[in-house]
């Protein structure tokens, strides 16, 4: 597909890109308030199906906050002020790039934004597994 644009639209949209990972298809899906392209639903494991939201901490190793499960390695993102912010899960630690803990998702995100913000639409994660970024809302287990 190719799409026609003048030169100052491309200049406004080059200077847009955060870093070189970030494509002129993530600037566009952010100006008109997209998600971050998802990848398809993995079917729930039977050990994830037999265990209730109560006994997963026992069983599963990382960060886990509100229906949320994020194991070791995790990476995450989220873009604010057009700036991108970083983090990663660590153990069972959800560590900021400047090393700092947080105890949940908005807690990081209250952190870079200065005030109360929902963790959960703000972050997105790349799990070990994963080959997209996801938004934490979609990884949640109600």
């Amino acid at each position: 597909m190719h799409i026609e644009v003048d030169f100052d639209v491309f200049k406004e949209l080059t200077a847009r890109r955060d870093h070189e990972g970030h494509t002129y298809n993530d600037v566009l899906r952010e100006m008109l308030g997209l998600d971050s392209i998802q990848e398809p639903e993995a079917p729930e494991s039977p050990l994830q199906a037999a265990g209730d939201a109560l006994s997963r901490p026992f069983h599963f190793k990382g960060f886990f906050s509100r229906g949320l499960h994020l194991p070791g390695g995790t990476l995450l993102r989220a873009r604010y002020k057009q700036r991108e912010y970083r983090a990663h899960i660590e153990g069972e630690c959800w560590v900021d790039e400047n090393g700092r803990e947080h105890t949940s998702p908005s807690a990081a995100a209250a952190a870079i934004t200065g005030t109360n913000v929902n963790g959960l639409r703000f972050w997105e994660a790349k799990r070990p597994n994963d080959t997209a970024w996801r938004r934490l809302e979609l990884l949640r287990v109600p």
